[in-house]
């Protein structure tokens, strides 16, 4: 785990998620509303995140199914040499 989160990000808990009465969960990073996923996808996840034993794994599941939150050059994007 430490190799995978070499900046600590997920110690922020900046992902959150909840789920419908249908089963669908919705994936919140610092607040906003970025993904929702359904049926056995949903399900699968579920499973994942209640196996995992600490919050960090619950957020770098949650990290993971996201997309790229780890690249770090998020911030450089818009700068100019």
């Amino acid at each position: 785990m430490n190799n995978i989160d070499k900046r600590n990000r997920l110690d922020e808990e900046v992902f959150s998620y909840r789920v419908s009465k249908n089963n669908s969960l919705f994936i919140n990073f610092k607040g906003k509303e970025i993904k929702i996923v359904k049926g056995k996808e949903a399900e699968r996840l579920l499973s994942k995140i209640h196996a995992a034993e600490t919050d960090k794994e619950i957020q770098l599941v949650l990290a993971k199914i996201t997309g790229n939150f780890k690249h770090g050059n998020e911030k450089n994007s818009k700068k100019k040499a």
